[in-house]
């Protein structure tokens, strides 16, 4: 429970994760791998964060949004393992910011999520490798969209 302790103390709370909408698994298992799917910006209140980067949204709401997926991620793999402690590191994030064409602060959005599991785990298994990049649209006109894998114990 040192994880949950951790958020405790940061006033963290998980969101409430919508319901799926296509046919895949939120997280799979894979030997020592849990795969996360794409995890969209939600308040804690399960309400969509929506918006265009470099339209609707500045970068530090892209940034609130980008940490609210970690914490809808953090929420998933809970349910999927039962606790978060069981995360060794964090492996791989793929970030995906709705933004327009001429958006060019991808990784400072993005940072919202890695800062999230820097706190959580510590900069040596809390930061994996990343990919930031823009896209022209996300589901429900999210801001940010966010997958990866963790590493388990």
């Amino acid at each position: 429970m040192i994880i949950e302790q951790k958020m405790a103390e940061l006033g963290l709370k998980f969101p409430i994760l919508p319901t799926s909408k296509g046919i895949y698994q939120r997280c799979l298992t894979v030997g020592n791998l849990v795969y996360f799917s794409g995890h969209v910006s939600v308040e804690t209140d399960g309400s969509f964060i929506t918006g265009k980067l470099g339209a609707d949204l500045s970068d530090e709401q892209g940034h609130h949004a980008a940490r609210q997926c970690g914490l809808a991620i953090l929420a998933a793999l809970k349910e999927h393992l039962g606790s978060l402690d069981r995360v060794k590191q964090v492996v791989k994030l793929l970030g995906m910011v709705n933004a327009t064409p001429d958006y060019s602060n991808h990784p400072v959005v993005i940072n919202g999520c890695s800062e999230l599991f820097a706190e959580l785990w510590g900069p040596q298994n809390g930061v994996g490798v990343r990919s930031a990049v823009g896209m022209g649209s996300l589901p429900g006109n999210v801001a940010v969209e966010i997958e990866g894998i963790v590493e388990i114990a």
